[in-house]
Order: structure tokens, then sequence, then C-alpha cells
């Protein structure tokens, strides 16, 4: 009989596999490199009020391809550490709420496998500014309360650099659109009880800081409309005139508009002088009442008004629904 030929057999040698066995685990491996810290971040700066704190990534393994930031406020241990507002860059300006606190940077790093954070140690407790410049402010003034009729508004002076020996205050009424602000006589305490005469208008506060080196001012952001007492219904807007000023030929006006809509209404303007064609012009609130609002707007008169002589403004509102107020007029006369 033939025998068949036998088939030849390819014999993989056995430390071949166990090879191809170490790269496979390898690879494995390598695809969880994150980066590990191998010296913590740390800090370089003065921890003063006013200064500004540098922070180094620490050094890391895995190299990492980007760096975050996050400044942290911690007691006196470098303990219970909170997220400092705006601290999440490289360097970080201290503020008057780090005051008494110590200082952490916390930095993440990351790179295709992941990402891993490290902190710093904690800073010395952060002192107050040295007076050894004018005061600068680093967190605007505030004002706490309710903006209405019968309530009393509290300025907060804000933060401050500079390390200022003294404050002092002024409260401005302000317009309810437009950002126009005057002082308010003899109101320069910390604290404004609201009357009828800030009704409609925001109200904000400006607060001088000075030192042995000078003095700066910073004003509040504006509170909301002032509110009337008790719930204003009206059938159709009011209008009152507070007060009609001359600068040349422009005139300067100042109202309030109630309506009970909240919506922005039309305003026309009338010029008018015996023997005169009259003239009208019309304007818009930017900021509907709420349910009033002060309202200043100024216009350059008609040559035909201009020089001595009796004068009359006339001011009505139309609200959305196409109801007119009744007509308010300041006569005087001009020139």
């Amino acid at each position: 009989m033939m025998q068949r030929p036998m088939k030849s057999r390819v014999l993989v040698p056995v430390f071949v596999v166990l090879a191809a066995l170490v790269v496979g685990g390898g690879a494995q491996a390598m695809q969880a490199a994150a980066p590990v810290n191998t010296a913590p971040p740390t800090i370089s700066g003065t921890p003063t009020v006013g200064q500004t704190l540098s922070a180094s990534d620490g050094t890391w393994s895995n190299a990492p391809t980007s760096f975050a930031y996050q400044w942290l406020r911690c007691n006196a241990g470098g303990n219970n550490c909170s997220d400092a507002a705006n601290g999440t860059q490289k360097t970080y300006t201290l503020v008057g709420a780090d005051q008494g606190k110590t200082m952490r940077i916390r930095v993440t790093a990351t790179n295709s496998d992941g990402s891993n954070a490290a902190q710093s140690a904690q800073t010395a407790a952060v002192a107050a500014a040295t007076s050894s410049a004018v005061p600068k402010v680093t967190a605007p003034p505030t004002i706490s309360g309710t903006a209405k009729v019968g309530q009393q508004l509290t300025a907060d002076p804000g933060s401050w650099s500079g390390n200022p020996t003294s404050f002092a205050y002024q409260w401005e009424r302000c317009n309810a659109d437009v950002v126009i602000c005057s002082n308010i006589p003899g109101a320069t305490g910390k604290t404004f009880g609201l009357t009828g005469v800030d009704l409609g208008y925001r109200l904000r506060v400006t607060v001088t800081a000075q030192n042995a080196k000078g003095s700066a001012t910073a004003h509040s952001a504006l509170t909301a409309i002032v509110a009337p007492v008790v719930t204003i219904t009206n059938h159709r807007p009011t209008v009152t005139i507070l007060r009609v000023e001359f600068t040349g030929s422009t005139v300067y006006a100042l109202f309030r508009i109630c309506d009970d809509s909240l919506k922005n209404l039309s305003i026309s303007e009338t010029d008018s002088r015996p023997g005169t064609l009259p003239y009208t012009r019309h304007f818009a609130t930017l900021v509907p009442p709420r349910p009033c609002g002060a309202y200043t707007r100024h216009w350059l008169l008609a040559a035909r008004f201009r020089g001595p002589g009796r004068y009359t403004v006339t001011i009505r509102a139309t609200d959305k629904s196409g109801l007119t107020s009744l007509p308010a007029r300041r006569t005087f006369s001009h020139g």
C-alpha cells in the first residue's frame, strides 16, 4: 500500500507566543497612562491684599498636554477650602475677601489618557493691604435692601487695596432708562431711607476711600426702579413734570410717568409760545415704568422759540393700547 504523505506542521516556538503576550500586555498598560504628579505645584508672591500670586505647575509624568488652574481660599490650617471667584488663571490678585485666609492652587494636568489634579501647600495668612499706595477698588460697592418707598437701603463699601482708613458715601438718583445721575443733597450716610421723591428713580451710591496717600471713588450698580407703597392701577398713563432747565438753546426736562401696563410708552413734547406755531417732537421710553419711571429728555429749541418771551412745555405719554395721558405743562418766561 502507498502511504499518504504527511502534512507539514508549522511549529511556533513558545517564546514567540510569550513575547507577543508580553507586548500585548504592555500596550494595554500604556493605554491607562494619565498624568501622575511627582512634585506638587508651588506658589510665589506676597500674600497681601492687592498683590498677585503666581503658580507653578509642579512636575508630572506621562507628558501632560494641558493644565487647568483653580485658586482656593482656605482656613489658617489650609483646610475647608472653597474656590476663589475669578481664580482660574495661573496668576491671581488677592482681594479683600482673602484677608486672613490662606491660599492654595489646584492644578489639573491632562493628556489623551485622562486627567489628575494636585494641590500646592497653603500660603501664609493673607495680610491686609499696605498703605503705600492710593486706595484702589478691587470689588465695587454694593447696595442691599428693597427699592420701595418707605424702605431703607444700606451701602457696603466694597473691597479696596491700599488699606483705606475711612470711607465717605454719596447717594445719587438716576433715571429709569438712561444713566443720568445727580447727587441727593445731604444723603451722605451709609444708609438711605426712600421717600416719595425717589419714586421712579434708580439709586446708586458713590464710595470714596481714603488713606494717607490719597483717595479714590467707585460707584455701586444701580438698584431696581423705586416702586410705590401701594399698587398703581390707572386707566391711562399719568405724567408729572419735575423740572425744566435751559442751557443756552437746549431744554432739559425731567418728568415722571406712571402706568400699570409695565410696557414702554411713546412720549410727545410740544413747544408753544403765544403767536408762534407750536412744534411737537416724539421720544420713547427705553425701560418701561415699573410702575413709575423718572426720565430726562433734552432737545434744541426751534429758532422761533429762542429769545425772551413766555414759553410752555407740554408732555404727554401714550401706552401700547393707544391710551394717552392728560397733558403735563410747565410755563415760564425764558431769556
